[in-house]
């Protein structure tokens, strides 16, 4: 949480981006308990009927009688969400527990809307910055007691409503003062949905967690020249409800687990150097056992002592080659933002446009349907309901958005050509209509969201004959080395101190919308003997979403790259998207092969060295 917290602090003002327009209604609840319909109540959850109850009340009764105007203020449109969370959390550092934490939390989020489809108070930044963007967002009771819940709901919906009302008066006295407004309407239409799925309780299996927690962490006792680590193992189940005055009502259970594991040292000339490991599965009974981590564990901390080791990074231009495994996460980064087909928002200052374009928060993409954005043998569908590839789980799965609408699959990218985007319930100057991927972790504001992507290709190499194109161009160039980039980084999970992860936003962050990007694992191959060399501090400049659209080669190897897409303020919606954890992200996968570029900008090491600690570390015995 302290990283999380972090995150706020540096993105304050361009978080109220992210959040929705939360906020209020009348007389209180009456407490007579009258069951309308059977919402899921068969399973002793009375969730749903509160919220159908409380919704009816507030469609019939809100209003607002405002001095000086003839017709009272109602909402057109009312959201309930709330989210029933187990959470477990188990920490180690070197074979001991550091922390073990199992909580069950529910959380509200009420949203009121004013005006109309065409026009409303959503989606507008005032000149307060979070003025309008708070959300009626809290914590209600876990025992699904129906009186309780419609109390809540009924406080949370008069704060929304009114928030609701004074945004919408402040947006409409901004506009009015532009020459030109905006055709594109606030928020589209859609076909009520009822699904309610069986109750879902958490299973957490028989293994010892807190046991397995130690046995792994302390695979790193081997390393004594690693400073700090972590080894976090999280486990996930969720019931997720929705009630719309639409008429939409779902109740739907989601479950994931993660093992994720940050590893800092610093090499012998004081450059502070890091590595991670991170595994995700749909349940917490599919998470590799011990062993297997152990052994992962072990090949990334011997990773981790050859970036130690390793010579530092000269500045480079030339061919790399980004092996599968680096170049799903690398498209995650690129991809997240340019198939997002939804308009920003209404800004009262031109600072927060700008902030967007440095964070890359703005896509490319649109208005370019037809044109070409990648290689004309590139095919790119995001597809909601695939549970697997190749035997290998999908983390993306889901049957319904976070807004209520269906998911579906989506063709975004055919023979090269732009065909469609992603789309959220909020229009974009390419289409005005939701095609499933509203989504959002822990009740944040839906956006158009990556679930499961499929990047393809007519025309792909072996690995080999890649890499000896790779090579081929590395020599007609008359280069004595090339690079090939085998890893790229994840710093919310490999970096372990607040002040290391503020000096790379200070450096990195502002030119993530440009292309900068964080190669993890990099090697030098010499093209006279296929000589290869590992090198550490290397930073790539320029591959963004106009790069990719020529890419050199393209393999055969497709890889499953399931991560955590960031919720966190400032970060979703944006290049820093990629950037999440299991702590405050929402579940995607990527399926890409390896990717040849023929020029690539490479920025050796930079920043200032750390003074080495003064004594050696005290000796520790490989197992505990």
């Amino acid at each position: 949480m302290k990283r999380a917290r972090l995150f706020y602090a540096i993105f304050f003002f361009v978080s109220s981006i992210v959040c929705g327009t939360s906020v209020f209604a009348s007389a209180p609840p009456s407490q007579n308990g009258q069951e309308q319909k059977d919402n899921g109540s068969k399973d002793n959850d009375h969730t749903l009927r509160a919220m159908h109850d409380e919704m009816e009340r507030s469609k019939t009764r809100l209003e607002l009688k405002i001095p000086g105007t003839d017709q009272p203020v109602r909402p057109y449109y009312v959201e309930y969400r709330l989210l029933d969370l187990d959470f477990r959390e188990i920490s180690g550092e070197f074979g001991t527990l550091l922390n073990s934490n199992h909580s069950r939390s529910r959380f509200m989020n009420v949203e009121a809307r004013v005006g109309n489809y065409k026009l409303d108070s959503s989606n507008f930044i005032s000149e307060d910055g979070f003025r309008g963007f708070i959300g009626s967002t809290g914590s209600v009771g876990i025992d699904r007691d129906y009186d309780s819940l419609r109390q809540d709901l009924w406080i949370a919906t008069d704060q929304a409503f009114k928030e609701a009302v004074e945004t919408y008066s402040r947006k409409q006295a901004y506009l009015s003062s532009l020459a030109r407004q905006s055709d594109i309407n606030d928020f589209s239409k859609a076909e009520p949905v009822h699904l309610i799925e069986p109750l879902v309780m958490a299973d957490w299996t028989n293994r010892n967690w807190e046991q397995e927690v130690r046995d792994t962490s302390g695979t790193l006792r081997v390393f004594p020249q690693i400073y700090e680590s972590r080894v976090t193992y999280y486990l996930v189940f969720a019931t997720e409800y929705l009630v719309t005055s639409e008429g939409t009502e779902i109740r739907t259970n989601r479950s994931f687990a993660a093992i994720e594991s940050g590893m800092n040292a610093l090499a012998d000339d004081g450059m502070p150097i890091n590595h991670f490991y991170a595994t995700y599965a749909v349940r917490p009974a599919d998470l590799p056992n011990p062993d297997a981590v152990r052994k992962s564990l072990n090949v990334t901390g011997s990773e981790l002592m050859a970036l130690r080791s390793a010579p530092a990074a000269p500045d480079y231009t030339g061919p790399v080659l980004f092996e599968a495994r680096a170049a799903a996460p690398l498209l995650a980064q690129i991809l997240g933002p340019a198939v997002n087909g939804a308009r920003p928002p209404v800004s009262f200052t031109p600072v927060v446009e700008q902030l967007l374009s440095g964070l890359g928060g703005k896509s490319d993409w649109i208005t370019r349907i037809g044109a070409r954005v990648l290689p004309a043998s590139v095919t790119v569908v995001d597809d909601p309901s695939a549970k697997e590839f190749q035997g290998t789980p999908l983390l993306g799965s889901y049957s319904v958005d976070d807004e209520g609408v269906r998911a579906q699959k989506v063709t975004l990218v055919e023979n090269g050509a732009l065909k469609n985007e992603l789309m959220s319930r909020r229009p974009g100057p390419d289409f005005d209509q939701s095609n499933g991927h509203g989504r959002s972790a822990f009740l944040s504001d839906a956006k158009p969201t990556m679930s499961n992507l499929f990047f393809t290709s007519k025309e792909t190499m072996s690995p080999a004959d890649l890499k000896k194109k790779f090579l081929d161009e590395c020599r007609d160039q008359k280069l004595a080395y090339c690079l090939i980039v085998r890893e790229m980084d994840n710093p919310t999970i490999s970096l372990l101190h607040q002040d290391d992860f503020q000096t790379l936003l200070a450096s990195y962050g502002g030119g993530a919308g440009t292309g900068d990007r964080l190669p993890l694992v990099v090697y030098r191959v010499y093209p006279v003997d296929g000589r290869e060399e590992i090198i550490r501090g290397a930073r790539i400049i320029g591959i963004n979403s106009r790069a990719i659209r020529n890419i050199a080669g393209i393999g055969n190897d497709n890889y499953v790259y399931n991560y955590m897409q960031s919720q966190i303020n400032g970060f979703a919606g944006t290049a820093l998207g990629a950037f999440g954890s299991a702590q405050n992200g929402l579940p995607a996968s990527i399926v890409a092969p390896s990717l040849l570029f023929e020029e690539v900008e490479v920025r050796g090491a930079r920043g200032e060295p750390k003074r080495l600690p003064l004594v050696a570390p005290p000796p520790m015995t490989a197992s505990k």
